[in-house]
């Protein structure tokens, strides 16, 4: 089972968008009309013009695929939530979300544990927040302290002035910290380079989440002697549990390169669990629509690799987490149905699998491909999967 994660391709606002204030967002769409059409021709022949409008992508009759979208059931739009809910974790409240900063008893605590002040504690775009406080960073040390839309708690620091593993100690502090009622879904470590005027965020950055609440599938496949292998900020979404080997990649193309390598190095079965990040760090949050549309056009150019490696027994699974539309005003997540496409080895019919209830189907699924018992959230569609008509 391959499991790659467009993180925050939505395609489309769900009923309850404009609860969020996310009416009008559709992420791949609007980012195919903002580019004048995208050229995804492997993504076409799978069925990905299926799904939605996409300017560009044609529907296809005789697609290769399997293909519908997904709500998400949990509330939110992180991607925590999504990709727990993903592996059968549905959950019942939200995340908390600091609009105006975190409180006054986080912020002393955090202080205290590690000694120093900090600068910022206010919701803002992770580049926009460096050049404004950076250059006050390298004069008095202090980390910056900001946080988004999202649940999260992100601390930024020049690695010149805070090294990256005294910034991830930093963060384990904060992840301690910040449980029960303050429990945000990540804490994401934030290094960057530079001088003021031209700070870059490095490749280092980790996320620290809350572990999840509940089992999910992985851990259930890990019981099953099934191995996990988690690829890009997998292990982190899941505080490494139920994976059972780590390939932390710096951006799309170094996850790309580990699932290959893993596809044609692992025997036996196991779940290969990707996270393509850079659509919504490098573009999405950034608001770069043409940025997007090129990621898109690489990854499509990247698949044939894949799908030419692929064994009679494989199966390969594309779709998001969230969208986070760069062609809207604000830069957060938005509330959007993601994309499905399911594929494997031969010629497969060309099967709507509709509108799913949660992305936990994606866990019934695997559940039921792997013959492990499955009484979590989900329902599986592997009776409804346009299965191979020849094997080559």
């Amino acid at each position: 089972m391959i499991l790659l994660v467009l993180d925050s391709v939505g395609v489309g606002e769900m009923p309850d968008a404009a609860s969020y204030g996310d009416e009008g967002s559709a992420t791949l769409p609007n980012v195919a009309e903002a580019a004048g059409g995208l050229t995804l021709p492997n993504l076409e022949k799978l069925g990905l013009g299926n799904i939605a409008p996409i300017a560009g992508v044609d529907p296809k009759d005789d697609c290769r695929a399997s293909w519908g979208k997904m709500a998400e059931k949990s509330p939110g739009k992180d991607t925590t939530t999504g990709h727990w809910e993903m592996m059968g974790l549905i959950l019942k409240q939200p995340f908390p979300l600091y609009p105006n900063g975190f409180p006054k008893e986080v912020i002393e605590s955090f202080q205290g544990e590690i000694g120093l002040g900090i600068l910022g504690n206010k919701p803002a775009s992770g580049t926009v927040i460096i050049e404004e406080l950076g250059e006050e960073h390298i004069r008095t040390g202090f980390p910056i302290v900001y946080t988004s839309g999202d649940s999260v708690f992100q601390i930024a620091a020049h690695e010149d002035v805070i090294a990256p593993e005294k910034l991830y100690d930093m963060c384990l502090t904060a992840r301690d910290i910040l449980q029960g009622e303050h429990g945000v879904g990540r804490v994401i470590a934030r290094p960057f380079v530079g001088s003021p005027g031209s700070f870059t965020r490095t490749g280092r950055r980790r996320d620290f989440s809350l572990a999840p609440l509940e089992p999910t599938l992985l851990e259930h496949l890990v019981e099953a002697d099934h191995e996990v292998v988690g690829i890009g900020k997998i292990s982190d979404i899941f505080a490494g549990q139920g994976v059972t080997h780590s390939i932390p990649t710096q951006d799309n193309q170094e996850a790309f390169k580990a699932v290959i390598d893993v596809v044609e190095t692992f025997n036996g079965t196991s779940l290969i669990f990707a996270n393509f990040g850079d659509f919504d760090s490098l573009w999405g949050h950034r608001n770069d629509p043409l940025g997007y549309a090129k990621g898109l056009e690489k990854l499509d150019k990247w698949l044939p690799e894949l799908l030419s490696r692929m064994r009679s027994q494989d199966v390969l699974i594309l779709t998001a987490d969230h969208g986070c539309d760069p062609t809207t005003p604000g830069t957060d997540h938005s509330r959007e149905y993601v994309p499905l496409l399911v594929t494997g080895f031969g010629d497969w019919k060309c099967t709507s699998l509709g509108i799913r209830d949660t992305f936990a189907d994606i866990a019934a699924f695997i559940a039921d491909v792997l013959g492990l018992k499955w009484d979590g959230a989900g329902c599986s569609f592997k009776n409804e999967l346009g299965r191979p008509t020849t094997s080559s």
